[in-house]
């Protein structure tokens, strides 16, 4: 029997990558926080400063908490 050749999976649809959850969504449900939560839990403001330039912070909860992020760590352009 002969070899068959080329990609068995010619036409067939790619199948949809499952989407993971970021660190932040992990913590929140770690501490079963909902989203009106957020702003009160001392411990999700200590978290987010600790990786302010890590993770994934949504930039509403940065401003009400009055943390920055320090540009360096974006890429640079040169």
């Amino acid at each position: 029997m002969a070899h068959r050749r080329g990609n068995p999976n010619w036409g067939r649809p790619i199948l949809p990558i499952p989407a993971i959850a970021t660190e932040f969504e992990t913590i929140v449900q770690r501490l079963r926080l909902k989203p009106e939560m957020y702003t009160s839990s001392h411990e999700l403001q200590k978290w987010c400063e600790r990786n302010r330039n890590r993770c994934y912070i949504p930039e509403w909860l940065l401003k009400e908490w009055g943390i920055i992020v320090e540009a360096h760590y974006a890429f640079d352009a040169a």
